[in-house]
Parts: structure tokens; sequence; C-alpha cells
């Protein structure tokens, strides 16, 4: 990683005019294309990584940009990552509060600026696509593989962390919102002290970390707006358009990064009144059928994902407690006609008080005739998340069961590879967070559960014998005659 003179931590080295033209710049960015949010990385005192380039003045950095820094960062350097996700941030919070105009003393970063300039490897993206910034705790927790672990400064004082194992610790800062700017000024200062216990207590552990400090969206994006409106004049109808420009420019950046990406191919999207309802993705879709005690199969994968390709969805629909996608085919394994529906649901459930989707079926329609998956037991999600699954199958390991015993289902096979789906609560043309089919208890758990039992097992088998051992009852006295103990009878 390398340092980036264009940080807005060290606008206070450019003079007065030039920071302002540059603050200036970075609101016009910011209402010409997707809003940005800054996003900060540095390593911890001590730790030098080989030099990352910073992107060019004015270039926004999308999703597939922003996942190879971070590949580059952690390939190299530590893999204990600290994230600090702030719920707001834009470019503006360090020129207002980052003494970035000559009034250093008023500056609310202190330990943030100590942090970049103690460290020998930083990297300051000005501006980063505030989807692809969302997607930063995902990034991570894919190249490090481990999950994140949400903490606070008193919970990880008690944590012991090992350079050796890869780790990813998470600490959500708040955003004040509304015009109160002395509110969040005081918000902003208190975020930086979190930052500072938190480096303090990482650097008491003498342990070597990655620092990402970056917003889960921008903080500014009113305000700007509303800034360029008064410059040029055309307040009303720039407002009313805000929102159509931000669908426009993160629609652009989602298939901006499917291409940037070799082999990766938007989902499939059911829309109703222009608002996406339903999504679904997969790598992979395979279907068999039983012929002459032998599998015939068929890939459904050109016909419904890839570049250019637009499966036909007519019989879709959608409402708040039901959906349903159809997937229409034509000779597909000799059936002039074939459909693959997913029927999906979402109710409230008492026990653990949320609202939770199922997929309650996956049908296979075929001139006239109908085979039914139930996927109800297995495939479920918290009703504002998606579902998504490495594999998911009929018939290896099944998640899809036939939904009786003379069920047509029984003379098919379906299988989809790194399966995702939502039928609900979709914001844009993003899947939301995905709830994985993985269990908790994996095989190394299960070593590590096996092996401690053993261990308490061995421990209980000796502390038992410890208490068997009884002591002598009978003692030589120096002072009387020696104990005789006859050898023969």
């Amino acid at each position: 990683m390398a340092s980036s003179g264009t940080a807005s931590l060290f606008l206070q080295r450019i003079p007065g005019v030039m920071a302002v033209l540059l603050a200036g710049f970075s609101v016009l960015i910011a209402v010409q294309g997707d809003e940005q949010v800054p996003v900060i990385m540095w390593t911890s005192e001590g730790v030098s990584v080989p030099q990352q380039a910073p992107p060019p003045a004015g270039h926004i950095v999308g999703h597939q940009q922003l996942a190879s820094y971070l590949q580059k960062a952690l390939n190299v350097g530590p893999r204990n990552v600290v994230l600090f996700l702030q719920d707001k941030m834009s470019i503006e919070d360090f020129t207002m509060y980052g003494g970035a105009f000559g009034n250093k003393q008023d500056g609310v970063f202190p330990n943030l600026e100590g942090a970049l300039q103690t460290s020998s490897s930083s990297l300051v993206l000005p501006a980063v696509s505030w989807p692809a910034s969302n997607a930063v705790i995902g990034q991570l927790q894919d190249q490090l593989e481990t999950s994140p672990l949400y903490m606070d400064p008193e919970t990880l004082s008690q944590l012991r962390l090992n350079a050796s194992s890869p780790a990813l610790l998470v600490f959500r800062l708040p955003y004040g919102t509304g015009s109160d700017l002395l509110s969040a000024k005081e918000i902003l200062s208190g975020n930086d002290e979190v930052m500072g216990q938190v480096m303090s207590i990482m650097k008491s552990q003498s342990v070597p970390f990655t620092a990402v400090y970056t917003g889960l969206q921008p903080s500014r994006k009113e305000a700007a707006s509303m800034s360029l409106e008064a410059g040029l004049g055309g307040g009303r109808s720039l407002l009313q358009s805000q929102g159509r420009y931000r669908d426009r420019w993160r629609d652009r950046d989602r298939q901006q990064r499917v291409k940037e990406q070799p082999g990766v191919y938007p989902p499939v999207e059911f829309k109703e009144d222009d608002k996406t309802c339903m999504m679904l993705w997969a790598k992979g879709l395979t279907v068999s059928i039983l012929r002459n005690n032998r599998w015939e199969e068929h890939d459904l994968t050109p016909a419904t994902f890839g570049e250019g390709v637009s499966p036909k969805l007519h019989g879709s629909d959608c409402d708040k407690s039901k959906s349903r996608l159809v997937l229409n085919y034509e000779n597909v394994l000799g059936h002039r006609s074939f459909k693959l529906i997913f029927v999906m649901s979402q109710r409230h459930y008492t026990v653990s008080a949320r609202r939770w989707f199922t997929l309650d079926a996956v049908e296979l329609e075929y001139d006239g005739t109908k085979a039914t998956f139930n996927g109800s037991r297995n495939i479920y999600a918290p009703a504002e998340y998606s579902y998504r699954c490495k594999a998911v199958s009929s018939f290896r390991w099944p998640l899809l069961v036939p939904r009786s015993a003379k069920d047509p289902a029984n003379q098919w096979r379906v299988s989809f590879d790194d399966f995702q789906i939502q039928g609900f609560s979709l914001s844009g043309s993003e899947f939301s967070y995905a709830s994985d089919c993985a269990g908790f208890f994996s095989a190394g758990i299960w070593m590590g559960l096996l092996t401690s039992l053993l261990m308490v097992l061995v421990l209980t088998y000796g502390l038992h014998m410890i208490m068997q051992l009884l002591t002598m009852d009978r003692f030589d006295d120096p002072k009387g005659p020696g104990i005789s103990v006859p050898q023969t009878e």
C-alpha cells in the first residue's frame, strides 16, 4: 500500500484556495456519478508491505478494483484485519472536521492521523463507489476465509489474537443525522477515540494488523446535491431526479463489475412496476430425467444466465407474502414446453420473533405434467436476507426432496451450483446480505470438540486414580524397636 497526497486528511498541506477547489470538485463528482465513500487502509507500526499505486485524481474505484486492492494488501500484509465500519461517511467529513484549512487544532481525527503517519504502508482511496464500500465486509470475509467478529474495545481487551491465524474484527461506528454540525463533529471525535483505543489494545498484544476505515453509505449526498442545485439554479428538477440518477448509476456500476469479472454474469431479475421483487443466480443449472435406467442430462445455464440472455419469465408474480418465479424453456429433454418454477413465501414466526422466507417448492412443468420438490425443510432465511448455498440438488446431500413417493419428481434430478435466491425485501438490483447454508459444526469444529472430550476423559481418569491412592498405615519408630516382618509363618 502507498500513501496518497490527495487524501483529505492531508489537505492542510495544500494552500487554502486549492483545498476549496478540491472540496468543490469532490462535490461535483458525488453528484455527477454514483455517490462515493472514502476507504482508508494502513498497517500497524513496524509492518512494511509493498506499496500500491493510488488511483488517479477523480477516478471512482469500483467493486472489482477495491477487491484487487484488498487482495494485494492481505496477500503480503497482516491477515488480522480491524475494520472500522461507520454508518455513513463522505470525503466532506474530513475536509470539514479534519483541520484541512489551517485550523489544525480543531481536527477531530488525531488518532487516525497518527496511525497514518506512523504506518509505513497506507493507502487512501478518496472516491469509492458506495455499493463497493458497502460490500467490503463480504470481500474481506471471502479473502480471509473467516467469519467477522463484531467487537467493541472492552471485548477486544479480553480477546487473545494469534498472528498466524486470520481474524476479521468489525467495529461499528455511528454517525449523526440531521443538520446539527456540532453533533456530527462530536460523534466523529468519539469515533476517532474508539479507533485510538482499539489500536492501543492491538499494540499492547503485539499482534500486527491491517486496518480499514470506511462507511456503509455516503453521508453528504443530500448536501452535495443541494449545493450543486444552488450553484446551477435548477434546484427542484435536479432534486427530483436525484433518485433516478442514483439508481441508474448503481445499475451501471453493477453491470461494470459483472463485465470486469470473467465468467460472471448478472442474475435473473423479475420486476413489477419497475421495481425488482425477485432475483435468482446460479453458476450452473442442470436437470436430468431417468429413461431406460439411464439419466439423461440437460444444461439450462446457457438459456438462463449469461451476457445478453433474457429468459422468459411470463407467469411470474410477487407480493408481500408470496412470490412465484417461472422460467420458461422450449425443447428440454424431448419436452416441447418446460417450466422451472420457484415458489416462495414469508411469514412471521412467534418463536424467533421475526419474519422468515422459505423456498416452499421447486416445480417442473412439462407437457401438462408437474413434478414437485419440497425445499421448505432446508432452504430458508430471514425475510430481509437472501439465501445462498454452494450446491443445491435433489440427489447428492439433497436439499430438495420429492413431495411424495408417487410424485413424478422421483424420475427427475435438479442441480444448482453456487445457488442464490431472494424473493422479498429487495432494494435495487443487488442481493441483500446472504444467509449461507453451511452448518455451524464444520469438520474442524468436530475435531476440536472430540479432541477436547478425549483430553477431559484422560484428565478425569488421572484424577480418579490419584484419589484412590492410600497412605501407609504403619511407620518405623526411630526410638523403638524396628518392625519385624517374619519371613515364614
